[in-house]
């Protein structure tokens, strides 16, 4: 049971990236073959070749070996119940909308943004996709050297390889939508 779980959770892990097997065998240093063994669920690897693994996924060790049970397959929010998983000097916070579902492909999160709060100047690069929607204020966006701004209703996607970063450019609180592919480790 554990061998094929963790078999599973590394192949897709895997695939989400867009890697092959050698791909993340050349940035784990772990050999392509005890990779194709581990993902078929023929051996179990040692802590060390799954910490490699983990590192190289950008992931943590733990995704790999919880049990599956400890997930669900839904997950109901009520309204303003979002699980609290991010918190910054108390002008930003983020509440996940989907934690407990059990591997994940994307993540769902509630931005509240205090007045004049910024993602910081640096353009923030990642791998992935973002979908943002502004749920009450507004909210400046700035991609790639282009600024939208996105008031309550207006939404924006785009591929988080681009540098991005956001600004609350007003006096009053705004609420944000996220989702965002893969999931971050929050």
């Amino acid at each position: 049971m554990v061998k094929q779980l963790i078999g599973r959770k590394l192949k897709s892990s895997r695939l989400k990236r867009d890697k092959t097997i050698q791909e993340l065998a050349n940035l784990s240093r772990v050999s392509s073959n005890m990779i194709s063994r581990i993902e078929r669920g023929l051996t179990t690897p040692s802590v060390e070749i799954l910490m490699k693994l983990a590192d190289a996924l950008g992931m943590s060790l733990s995704y790999f070996v919880e049990e599956a049970e400890k997930g669900s397959g839904v997950v109901f929010t009520p309204a303003g119940r979002g699980e609290p998983v991010f918190f910054f000097e108390d002008k930003h916070q983020i509440s996940s909308l989907m934690q407990g579902l059990r591997d994940p492909g994307f993540s769902v999160f509630i931005d509240m943004l205090e007045p004049f709060c910024d993602s910081g100047e640096g353009g923030m690069i990642h791998t992935g996709e973002e979908f943002a929607m502004v749920l009450e204020g507004s909210l400046e966006f700035f991609i790639d050297g282009n600024m939208y701004v996105l008031n309550e209703g207006d939404s924006i996607a785009f591929k988080a390889s681009i540098p991005h970063r956001w600004k609350n450019n007003s006096s009053h609180h705004s609420r944000v939508l996220w989702v965002v592919s893969p999931p971050p480790n929050v």
